[in-house]
């Protein structure tokens, strides 16, 4: 399946998801896509953050075929000049504010620190721009709650990395669930974990730490398999108090960055994920070559285990009764890659067909990463509020 079939063919499956009534009650109206910008043209993008991750981000951007990158911005001006110089875009800018008063544009796609993430959403969706937010979209769940309002209000859209459930091995593992080759399904667990991002000191300052960084990536894959989530016990800390960073030098470590987080779902599945940033890995922060499972599901007649991790799949293994030796399944990656989310959100607004990844969800996930360090501030298990469109599937 090459990438405009694999597109076309998310956009297909919007209608397959679904959602009990009491889900769908605590859930705000939003705009639908005939009410946000979709004339059949390309979406106008502005980007900005032009560190490292518009590296990856730019480049599929500048291939998307619903999508064109009108301007960029950076607090550092040499970034945004540069960047705009290496893909070609008309206007670079050193401040959102000049920014959104430049050239117009569709989309926000925001890509800076993740302690900036809440504050610039807002603007952009105050000046009545749709929102594409690298992970987290806020930095607490009421200003996650209030960045969702917001937009229905403003007419537009927010939606939020990672993009997990985009690929086909979700895809996969969703139908099997779905189908109960597992039976019963009664646990799950995922693990994601480095050496550390020490090439900038935001990751261990407050409002960052290993969750929202790592531990964001199984939290949506397992919420998007077993459904939402209704209470959280965790437990938190941290055990490299110093760290050297590449742009400031010895800090201290205030975020976690060792984090064991349980969750009981809806449906009584019980799962269990944990992340850091002290972790050996042969593979590292790339997880180019795992071969190895990431994040495991066990039911009564079978279990599934995702080869690779989550945002870097390569297959499932899945052993049931019938087959209980197993094998290997969804070993094609298709067209999938971490950083296609604002491309594939481009390509919604374009042609009015809503995708997998919705601003609910990732709000769901940003208050189990808050439960989780309330947990373990307060020693007790945490009770959630919010929930999302479930199950997440797509029928391939």
């Amino acid at each position: 399946m090459n990438r405009k079939q694999f597109f076309s063919h998310l956009g297909a499956i919007g209608a397959t998801v679904v959602a009990t009534p009491a889900v769908m009650a605590s859930l705000p109206s939003v705009p639908s896509f005939a009410e946000a910008k979709a004339d059949g043209q390309r979406i106008r993008v502005g980007v900005i953050g032009c560190g490292s991750v518009s590296g990856m981000y730019l480049p599929h951007l500048s291939k998307c075929a619903y999508a064109e990158v009108v301007s960029l911005c950076d607090i550092i001006p040499e970034r945004a000049q540069q960047a705009a110089a290496r893909y070609n875009v008309a206007n670079w800018y050193p401040h959102i504010d000049k920014m959104l008063a430049g050239a117009p544009f569709d989309l926000l796609v925001n890509l800076t620190d993740m302690q900036e993430h809440g504050r610039l959403n807002r603007q952009a969706l105050m000046a009545k721009v749709n929102v594409w937010s690298e992970k987290p979209m806020a930095n607490t769940y009421a200003e996650g709650r209030a960045l969702v309002d917001l937009a229905a209000k403003q007419g537009v859209r927010i939606w939020g990395a990672p993009a997990v459930v985009n690929s086909p091995q979700f895809a996969f593992m969703a139908k099997q669930i779905r189908e109960q080759r597992l039976g019963k399904v009664a646990a799950a667990h995922a693990h994601y974990g480095h050496q550390g991002p020490n090439w900038s000191a935001f990751f261990f300052e407050e409002g960052g730490g290993s969750m929202p960084d790592l531990g964001v990536y199984n939290i949506s894959t397992l919420t998007g398999l077993l459904g939402p989530v209704r209470s959280v016990v965790a437990m938190t800390n941290v055990i490299e108090p110093t760290r050297n960073t590449g742009n400031k030098g010895y800090i201290q470590v205030i975020a976690e960055d060792n984090a064991m987080i349980l969750m009981e779902h809806a449906n009584h599945v019980l799962s269990h994920i944990q992340c850091g940033f002290n972790y050996f890995d042969p593979y590292g922060h790339e997880g180019t070559g795992q071969t190895l499972p990431t994040l495991s599901v066990t039911g009564s007649t079978g279990s599934m285990h995702l080869i690779g991790y989550d945002w870097k799949p390569s297959a499932v293994e899945m052993a049931t009764l019938d087959d209980e030796k197993g094998r290997r399944y969804a070993t094609d990656p298709g067209a999938f890659v971490w950083e296609e989310g604002a491309s594939a959100i481009c390509e919604s607004l374009a042609t009015n067909k809503e995708p997998l990844i919705h601003a609910e969800h990732a709000l769901h996930v940003l208050e189990i990463i808050e439960a989780a360090r309330l947990s373990q501030t307060e020693g007790r298990r945490i009770s959630l509020r919010s929930s999302f469109k479930w199950p997440v599937m797509a029928d391939r």
